[in-house]
């Protein structure tokens, strides 16, 4: 599974509160993950390194290789790692109320897992589609959900950024989990607001398409988003799929 990643701090930001990485476990499972941290001068970049960093290490040291377990793993580690940066916020007064999203996707042979908390996202672009596998904790979500607003409204929509779950600040998360086929010749992009509060659903087509190399694309998207105004952190993560991304 070839893949690529990279991040910015944007146009306005001080520090860069984005992190991203990609792990493998001892039974060669793939999990690639993105955070974007919230909450002080340092709150943010150490609730988004915790996550990442602690889930990364603990699922290379794990031999999971069946979904079933796999979804397991994940909602206790997520909810070990939501009580730890409680505490560790609650334990500094310059970490308090710090949190994070998190979104992240496992390859299991022929299913990916996509899971997240909050409002980073996971899509996935094939045959002139692009999808969202996600689902955001968001107040706009659940009004769309509910049929309070329309699509359109959504899009644009001055709530837009409350987000209604995060690693750290509650006492209890709730992650949403999905599997999905791995379709040939496709590409999953994993990334956090900054990138899709600034770039549409058509311009991030548009890039995917384009007969570059997977870094390429990660570097055209993040130079979209700084072009757009690059008002937050942007953060990319691609993974293609056999012959889903040029060499």
């Amino acid at each position: 599974m070839d893949y690529a990643l990279l991040t910015d701090v944007g146009k306005l930001r001080e520090n860069n509160q984005d992190y991203v990485n990609v792990f493998k476990n001892k039974k060669g499972i793939v999990f690639g993950i993105v955070a974007d941290g919230m909450g002080g001068h340092r709150g943010g970049d150490v609730a988004s390194d915790m996550a990442v960093s602690h889930l990364g290490h603990n699922f290379e040291e794990s031999e999971i290789d069946d979904l079933d377990s796999l979804r397991e793993w994940t909602i206790k580690e997520i909810s070990k790692e939501n009580d730890r940066i409680v505490s560790v916020s609650n334990q500094f007064d310059d970490l308090n109320g710090m949190g994070t999203t998190m979104v992240g996707v496992f390859f299991v042979e022929e299913t990916m897992m996509v899971v997240n908390v909050g409002d980073s996202r996971c899509y996935v672009f094939h045959d002139d589609e692009f999808d969202q596998l996600s689902v955001d904790h968001s107040l706009v979500h659940e009004l769309l959900e509910t049929g309070q607003i329309s699509p359109e409204e959504a899009k644009n929509h001055p709530q837009k950024n409350i987000i209604t779950q995060t690693l750290g600040v509650s006492q209890t998360v709730q992650p949403r989990i999905k599997n999905f086929d791995v379709i040939d010749d496709s590409i999953i992009l994993l990334c956090t607001d900054g990138l899709t509060n600034m770039v549409s659903d058509e311009e991030i087509k548009e890039v995917l398409s384009q007969k570059i190399g997977l870094e390429s694309k990660c570097r055209v998207l993040i130079d979209k988003a700084n072009k757009a105004g690059g008002r937050d952190n942007i953060t990319a993560l691609l993974f293609a799929s056999k012959n889903g991304g040029q060499k």
